[in-house]
């Protein structure tokens, strides 16, 4: 059994939290570049230029990227051997993304559903802990934009419709979703489990590294030919028109119960965010 005191998590958390908002991931940056020799839209290109420098500022200068610096989402994946000590975790994590959020000057964006009233401190984070073996404690800080979190949908299609009623479920939610998002952005897709399971594995797709392949296959063909039919549509960056509406299309998948179907669709915009570190 292996201790660790809320003390480090609350600190890896502010860390996180402000290192997630000022540095995007190099395999987005990558992805920006390969966009670039791949658009034809002199607009878009000017678009994704221009996002470019936007993060390459941000990174330089310790600035958001984006003005919405989200709602904290924080993977844990929690060592079975793990004793944490001092306090509770999600008060931890909560603690962290107070600070974080303080310090690094970022927006606070949390309300109360009905009054609005902001909570000051953009607490409380959305935690999902996962039990794993051994005695390790991995972070993953993922703020999500509601520009893109807003374009997201679960539904419960018939098991009738098969791959290709998933497929046109997703690209017309892209379709749908036009400019919304902020795109290019990151289409995660849930296949399977139950209504609320399919959703965290479309989130949880997410943090895949684009330009990754899919380990399964199958669902790398699919991969390959939904992005295909994203790109088709013309939305183009920030919606003005283009051949990359998408920079990947990334699946999750389990198996799920035989009278159902469920899908879940949920768009993170070009500021794809999100670091992690162990403890």
């Amino acid at each position: 059994m292996r201790d660790v005191h809320v003390d480090q998590v609350v600190a890896a958390v502010r860390d996180l939290s402000i290192r997630a908002n000022t540095e995007l991931g190099e395999d987005v940056l990558q992805a920006f570049r390969k966009a670039m020799e791949i658009e034809e839209s002199p607009t878009g290109k000017d678009i994704l230029a221009s996002l470019i420098e936007n993060a390459e500022i941000a990174r330089s200068e310790g600035i958001p990227m984006c003005q919405d610096t989200g709602f904290a989402v924080v993977f844990v994946e929690l060592g079975q051997d793990v004793h944490i000590v001092g306090g509770g975790l999600r008060e931890a994590v909560d603690e962290g993304v107070r600070l974080g959020y303080r310090d690094g000057y970022l927006r606070k964006s949390i309300c109360h559903p009905f009054t609005r009233e902001n909570t000051g401190d953009n607490t409380p984070a959305v935690v999902h802990v996962d039990v794993v073996p051994g005695d390790g404690l991995k972070l993953i800080f993922a703020p999500k934009g509601s520009g893109s979190e807003n374009m997201s949908r679960v539904t419960m299609l018939t098991p009738a419709v098969g791959v290709e009623g998933v497929k046109a479920f997703v690209v017309e939610r892209v379709k749908a979703s036009g400019p919304n998002p902020c795109p290019p952005t990151i289409v995660g897709v849930g296949i399977g489990g139950t209504f609320e399971q399919a959703a965290l594995l479309a989130k949880k797709a997410l943090l895949r590294p684009v330009g990754s392949i899919n380990p399964d296959p199958e669902l790398a063909e699919l991969e390959r030919d939904w992005l295909d039919a994203v790109n088709r549509l013309g939305i183009g960056p920030q919606g003005l028109g283009g051949r990359i509406t998408s920079f990947a299309v990334h699946i999750g998948m389990m198996p799920c119960h035989i009278a159902s179907l469920p899908v879940a669709v949920n768009i993170q915009c070009h500021a794809a965010r999100h670091k992690e570190v162990e403890l």
